[in-house]
């Protein structure tokens, strides 16, 4: 049975055919990581809202800033979108 999938996935396609199944992978992958940063930056504008301690704000910002460094790097973001996000974020804070 296992032997049977193999083959099926092995298959012989075409470079277009190929690339729209990349191409699905990768968007599919951006989206959840771009929904998980929108929902850090739901917490951090509730915890604002909330007025909850400067210690755990400055902590949900923090962890903003590195999800989006992070999708910087693997290509979800471009660095002014990510540097213009971030900046917003901390203007909000002081």
């Amino acid at each position: 049975m296992a032997a049977e999938k193999d083959k099926a996935k092995k298959t012989k396609r075409p470079s277009a055919q190929k690339r729209n199944i990349q191409s699905e992978k990768n968007r599919l992958r951006n989206r959840s990581y771009r929904s998980s940063v929108l929902t850090a930056v739901r917490a951090f504008e509730s915890s604002l809202s909330k007025k909850e301690s400067a210690e755990s704000v400055k902590t949900k910002l923090n962890d903003i800033y590195s999800l989006m460094d992070r999708g910087v790097k693997k290509g979800i973001y471009k660095p002014n979108k990510a540097a213009r996000t971030k900046a917003r974020l901390s203007s909000r804070l002081a």
